[in-house]
Order: structure tokens, then sequence, then C-alpha cells
């Protein structure tokens, strides 16, 4: 007889979650909206902080430069019968990369056009592309929004300051390239999805902010840097098991970054633009599912194709720890149903019962949901802890909670 493995790097959910055992009980899978299909698995730019190619995970190494024709098809098969299976009415198709456009805009035409031409009557596909702009001319967008593919743009801030960790191989600045991107997008607001912008808390929030703004997005995404208790972010000391007891006792460097932005978006005084992490925490606040992995406890629907087919978990995963997204499916072999059973998949749809006892005795459980998943992490423990950015979470949920319930108070 051997024991259980002591090895792994996430015993929870890889060991510990009965999969079987949950079907058993009448827990039922969800299904997957969303696809992120890799169309290019390198990147022009040398971005320190980037969590594919500066992560514990290296496995792009071993992907094909480029997604081919075959499994384009072969995934929009794969898309189009998971769809038919549960009658989804929506899907969505986000093209990522490395950077997506170093191939040019046909190849995600024609990646979007395969599953469009599969999905079953009924189906709307909803399409976009995920670049850092340095590639984005004015005739590869007239043919991304010609085939109904919006596009988000991925800026630290709107200035070159702000960007001086996003630089191409080399070392030469990105900024002009992306300023230039961006100017063209707000040109085009039909196809303009947005700006997703990484914290640096070296940036100041109202430079930040203000700068953003002032690109005429039609929305914003706060994202907090990918780390985790095992690679904490800066000032955080490396955890073992026993030093995660009262988690939201921290440093809040992060909340408190959050909650000034936070404060200078409310009380703007120009047009209404979304940024969405605040959007999420206030419609939580007011009893509304989220709809985003960041907060709340919706299920995860969210699955990912590599360049060579591989099915995968979502890409943040790639910080923990070498191989972490691996499912070991792939579209040739196997159906996204086949997905749904997998450990780290099925974690993502418990909700409340995914998360550690600390979590779930919270007051503020319902809206933080714990955290993004991925900033979870410890190694050879696994996903069930709170987010290293517990106390920062607690800091901008109760200082939102506040300004919300404050407004309220003050309304005729």
């Amino acid at each position: 007889m051997h024991g259980p493995r002591t090895d792994l790097p996430a015993p929870w959910p890889l060991r510990d979650l009965d999969v079987p055992a949950l079907r058993r009980a009448g827990i039922a899978p969800v299904p997957f909206r969303q696809f992120v299909l890799k169309v290019h698995s390198r990147c022009n730019l040398a971005c320190s902080y980037c969590y594919i190619y500066e992560g514990a995970d290296s496995s792009w190494r071993d992907r094909p430069t480029r997604v081919s024709d075959a499994i384009m098809k072969r995934t929009a098969e794969r898309i189009a019968e998971h769809a038919r299976t549960h009658r989804l009415p929506l899907v969505r198709v986000d093209l990522h990369g490395g950077e997506p456009l170093l191939g040019g805009a046909a190849p995600l035409v024609r990646y979007v056009d395969a599953v469009r031409e599969l999905a079953p009557p009924g189906c709307r596909v909803e399409a976009g592309v995920q670049t850092n702009g340095t590639l984005l001319t004015r005739a590869v967008l007239a043919e991304l929004g010609a085939a109904g593919i919006r596009v988000g743009l991925s800026l630290d801030g709107g200035t070159a300051q702000h960007n001086r960790l996003r630089a191409f191989k080399g070392g030469r600045a990105s900024w002009p390239a992306a300023l230039r991107a961006a100017r063209l997008l707000a040109d085009h607001p039909d196809v303009f999805a947005g700006i997703l912008c990484t914290i640096d808390l070296g940036n100041d929030p109202e430079d930040v902010l203000s700068s953003l703004l002032a690109m005429d997005p039609p929305g914003l995404d706060l994202l907090l840097p990918h780390n985790n208790w095992t690679t904490p972010p800066t000032g955080v000391a490396p955890a073992d098991p026993g030093t995660l007891r009262f988690p939201h006792r921290r440093p809040t460097p992060y909340g408190d970054w959050l909650s000034r932005t936070f404060d200078l978006w409310w009380e703007h005084r120009g047009p209404t633009v979304r940024v969405r992490l605040f959007a999420e925490i206030i419609a939580l606040l007011l009893g509304q599912p989220s709809a985003t992995e960041v907060v709340g406890l919706s299920p995860v629907a969210a699955v990912v194709v590599d360049t060579d087919g591989a099915i995968e978990q979502v890409d943040s995963l790639k910080t923990t720890y070498e191989g972490a997204p691996v499912t070991g499916l792939d579209v040739h072999r196997n159906s996204f149903d086949e997905a749904l059973e997998h450990p780290g998949v099925a974690a993502r749809h418990l909700g409340r019962d995914a998360l550690s006892g600390e979590c779930r005795s919270c007051p503020l459980v319902d809206v933080c949901g714990g955290g993004n998943y991925a900033h979870r992490y410890l190694a050879h423990s696994g996903f069930r802890h709170p987010t290293v950015y517990c106390a920062d979470m607690a800091r901008l949920i109760r200082h939102i909670s506040t300004r919300l319930l404050a407004e309220i108070g003050t309304s005729p």
C-alpha cells in the first residue's frame, strides 16, 4: 500500500477534491462560456512582471509559435459541441497570446469565423482580442472591426512613466506605439473594448486614473499583480502554513492605492467610465451576483486552448508552479465536458465550499469571494487559503461600502 503523495505542489484540489463524489452528491458542473484561444505563443515585449514569460510555468517554450488552421477548426468543433450539449445562448471567444497581433489580423479573423460557422443555431458568439497595441494599425483595426472582433488594450497607465516596465525586447520603450494604438481606438469606440491596467504602486493613483480616462476608453479593468503566498507582492514575506493566521491584519498598500483610486473615480465629474473591479464590488454589496473571477462567489466558466490544442486552466495559474494550468487534455482527443471533471476546474465551481475556514467565517466572504484563485496559492499546500491580498481586499471593500452607505444615506 502506498500512502498519499506528499510531493504534490497543490494537494488541494489535485488530491483532496473528490470530483466523482461531488457528482454523486448532485453537484453538477458549470459549462464553459468563455474560451480563451491562443493564436501566438510569443510576445514582442519583455514586461518584467509578465505572468506567462516570467512566471513559474515555462510551458510556453514548448508550444508552437502560431496556432494552425487544423487546430482552429478542431477547437471550433469542440466549442460548438459544448454549446450544443449545454444549449448555450452565448459564448465568448477571447484571442490571446503572447501578443496575438504578431501574426497579423488574418489568423484572428479565421479563428472567429470558424467558431461562428460551426456554432449551433441560437448560440451567439462574441469575440475580442487583448493586445499590447504596438502592432495595431488603422488597417488591422478595420479588419478586426469588420469581423466583429473588439479590441482591448493592455497598459499600466496613460503616460510613458507609467509604462516603464513595458519595454520591447532590448529595452526600447513601447509607449509611443501603445499611445498611437490608444488614440486610434478612441477614434473607433465601436471596436474599443477597454483598457486593462496592472497596478504598480510606484505610480500615483490620480495620475494613473486621470491619464487613462483621458484616452476615452469604454471601460477600465484594474488588476492586482499575480502574486501568492509563495511568491508574495513586494514588501510581503513568503509564508508557510503556520503564518497564514489573521491575514487580514497585514499592511494594505494595494488596498490603500485602490481606495484612493475609487474615491477619485466616484467623485469624477466627467463622463462615466466603468471600472470593473469597483462596479463588481458595488453590485455584490447590493446583492447582485459577480461576473468576474476576481471577486464574489460565482463559478468561473473560462477555459484556455493553447496553440497546440491543449485544454488548460486560466493563465494566471502560471504564476504558481510549473504545470499548474495543465489538465492533460486536448481538443484532438477530449471534449470540454471532460475538462469540467478536472479537480482544478471543479474547485472553481464550488463557491464558498472551495474556500479556507478563515474565508468562510469572514463577514466579507460574499463580496471578496476569497479573492483571485491564483493569489491563494501556497507551495505544497495548494489553493485553499485566503488571498495574499486579503487585507488589501478587506480595506477596499469596507471603504467602498462606507462610501456607498453614505451616498444612500444622503439621497432624497
